[in-house]
Formats: C-alpha cells, sequence, structure tokens
C-alpha cells in the first residue's frame, strides 16, 4: 500500500484520509470480484489492516482535534466511535470465517456498507467542516501525524479494547507490534 503518500507531497489530513478510503473500499470491490479463496483472504486481510490503521489515527489525531474545534464535535466523535466499533465487530467476524462460503460474501458486503457509510459521513460532513474551522498548517500537521500513527497502529481488530486517545497512545503500539509480529510469522499480510 501506497504510505506517506499526500504527507509527503504536503497533502493535509482530509486528502489522507479520503485517499484511505478510496483504497479500502477498492480492495473490498476486489473481493467481491475475486474467485480464488485464498485471493479473497489475502485482500480481506489487507482490508482489515489497513482500516485499523485508518481508524487509530483517526482517533488519535483527528477525533481530539475534531473535539476541540468544531461545534458539537464530541456528539459526531461520540457516533464516529460507534461506527469503528460496529466495522471492527465485522472485521473480526470476517477473519473467523472461510473465505470460500456464502456468509463470508455476505459479511464482505456488510463491512462494504458500514465503510461506506462512515466514509461518506466524514466526506460530506466532517471534512468540509474540518477545513473551514482548521488552519491548512493545522490539516497538513495532523496529516504527518495520522501517516506516522498508520506505521505504528495495530492490524487486527480488537473489538473489546476502548476507542479512546489514552488507549492508543499508551497500549496500541505494543498491541500493534505484536499484530504485525503475527502478520510476519503467519505470513498474513506483505509489504505493511
Amino acid at each position: 500500500m501506497a504510505q506517506n503518500r499526500t504527507a509527503d507531497a504536503g497533502g493535509d489530513v482530509v486528502d489522507i484520509l479520503t485517499a484511505d478510503h478510496r483504497e479500502m473500499i477498492g480492495l473490498i470491490e476486489m473481493i467481491e470480484e475475486a474467485t480464488d479463496p485464498k485471493e479473497r483472504r489475502s485482500l480481506a486481510d489487507s482490508v482489515i489492516a489497513e482500516v485499523m490503521r485508518h481508524s487509530v489515527a483517526e482517533e488519535l489525531f483527528v477525533y481530539p482535534e475534531y473535539e476541540r474545534s468544531i461545534p458539537d464535535g464530541t456528539e459526531e466523535v461520540e457516533h464516529d466511535k460507534e461506527e469503528h466499533q460496529e466495522i471492527e465487530e465485522v472485521m473480526k467476524e470476517l477473519e473467523g470465517l472461510d473465505a470460500e462460503g456464502a456468509e463470508f460474501l455476505a459479511t464482505v458486503k456488510r463491512f462494504k456498507e458500514l465503510l461506506d457509510h462512515h466514509a461518506d459521513d466524514e466526506e460530506s460532513d466532517q471534512f468540509p467542516k474540518m477545513r473551514e474551522h482548521l488552519s491548512a498548517e493545522t490539516l497538513v500537521d495532523m496529516g504527518r501525524k495520522v501517516e506516522a500513527a498508520k506505521q505504528i497502529a495495530p492490524t487486527r481488530p480488537h473489538p473489546g479494547s476502548p476507542h479512546s486517545e489514552l488507549f492508543h497512545m499508551t497500549l496500541g503500539p505494543g498491541v500493534g507490534m505484536v499484530d504485525r509480529l503475527r502478520d510476519a510469522l503467519s505470513g498474513r499480510i506483505k509489504n505493511t
């Protein structure tokens, strides 16, 4: 996956997160089109890792700033965290399914619907508010922080973990390290 693509070019967090959405939804569409179960599983593992990295980075750096700077931001962030939890539960379910079964594709469809809804909320409502209320410099700085966070974030769903800045700052890097070690040992994800 193309890491640091927008932050290195001076892009801002909105550009980075929007590109992430396109990449993640594109991977899900590839799963839906794939006929080989091994390819489906590999693509599912990749999209799960990308969604986890994206979600943790949002919870670490985007949501706290959103709550501080956007009117009614706290309520919107709480809603987003609830959606992250729901998406994470579906990803955990997907991890345990046989990629050959019909239930796998039905779960992928549900995963895509949840992700599409979440991305649309952010892109149509929240990102414009961020551009309105935050300086270009702040958005670029947030983009750098988001890209850095994605490098150490967990790659597997942990639906029992809190969706809080404190958890992600203190325990998240250790969880991410364990996830990446498990990925490497199992051959689950390449080039992450």
